[in-house]
């Protein structure tokens, strides 16, 4: 008899593509609850935060209606989590826009600050420097590409990123930024992956089929 397919819940706090990445996490086997309830976020397989925008604001929107310390809780249990564009940001200590300072949910080690590049926002498809032991880029070559569309991002010049540095995957607009992190129970990409073809499926597969 065949396991029942994942639970994974997308996180409903006003911020996000969600209904993309609803479809696109279904096509790839998940039963999908798009959700502002933290029980249900709470007792699902996989819970994936979305975001888009600015890194203060969606850091706000996640306090407000108190999921940060529902995210955390996840991870510190090893409950798997995903977070892509500023949904992945907002689990680093720190945002920098502007100049002004906003807090993240320190779930990863890190500041996002502005990309130092002559092209902002970096709007466009990238290859990643993931190693072979991925799971999350399990099956797909060095050649893939995926769709990013941000100013800002951790960077590899972050003393603090050293203390996950095994989990850091790479890539590189004006200089090296944090394309995906796979930290225990967390997996997080800066790129869209329910915007990023074939790959970005193969992405979100991988991730659905590691909550089995």
């Amino acid at each position: 008899m065949n396991p029942p397919p994942p639970k994974v819940a997308v996180l409903d706090y006003g911020s996000g593509n969600l209904r993309s990445a609803q479809r696109a996490l279904e096509r790839v086997g998940a039963v999908v609850t798009v959700t502002a309830d933290l029980a249900v976020c709470s007792a699902v397989d996989g819970l994936v935060v979305p975001g888009v925008g600015a890194f203060a604001a969606c850091a706000s929107a996640l306090e407000t209606i108190g999921a940060g310390a529902m995210i955390t809780s996840r991870a510190a249990a090893g409950a798997p989590v995903l977070g892509i564009c500023v949904g992945m940001q907002v689990l680093f200590d720190s945002g920098q826009e502007h100049g002004i300072s906003a807090k993240g949910l320190s779930v990863l080690p890190g500041t996002v600050r502005r990309l130092h590049a002559e092209r902002l926002p970096h709007m466009g498809w990238n290859t990643v420097q993931a190693p072979p032991s991925s799971t999350l880029f399990a099956g797909l070559d060095s050649a893939a590409r995926y769709y990013f569309v941000h100013s800002y991002a951790a960077c590899d010049d972050d003393q603090a990123l050293s203390n996950i540095a095994d989990s850091v995957i790479y890539t590189e607009h004006g200089k090296r930024f944090v394309a995906a992190v796979e930290h225990e129970a967390v997996a997080a990409t800066q790129f869209h992956p329910e915007k990023s073809g074939d790959a970005g499926m193969t992405v979100l597969q991988n991730w659905v089929r590691s909550l089995r």
